[in-house]
């Protein structure tokens, strides 16, 4: 969906917002309680609750692109796991 297509009540929602919105209609939805009118007006807001929430994700990715610059790095779950207990050697890089 193009941004120009996003309401403006949507596009005004931060994040967070967005995304409890977007659960609310999902589960509206999954209750199979709505006429077919209702339930395509209601896909469509997900919809576009979903582009929003991906546009502003997008957003926050390339902010921190530009602060971490080249030191940004890959996610690696690994390195989260506990620290070695001592005299142990740490794991090796891939």
């Amino acid at each position: 969906m193009p941004e120009e297509q996003i309401p403006p009540e949507i596009a005004a929602l931060n994040y967070e917002q967005a995304l409890t919105a977007l659960e609310e209609v999902v589960t509206s939805l999954e209750r199979e309680e709505h006429p077919l009118e209702e339930a395509l007006a209601l896909y469509a807001r997900g919809q576009a609750l979903l582009t929003h929430c991906r546009r502003l994700l997008a957003e926050a990715e390339l902010k921190v692109q530009r602060l971490a610059g080249e030191d940004l790095a890959p996610f690696d779950a690994d390195a989260l796991a506990a620290p070695p207990t001592p005299g142990e050697a740490p794991p090796a890089e891939a």
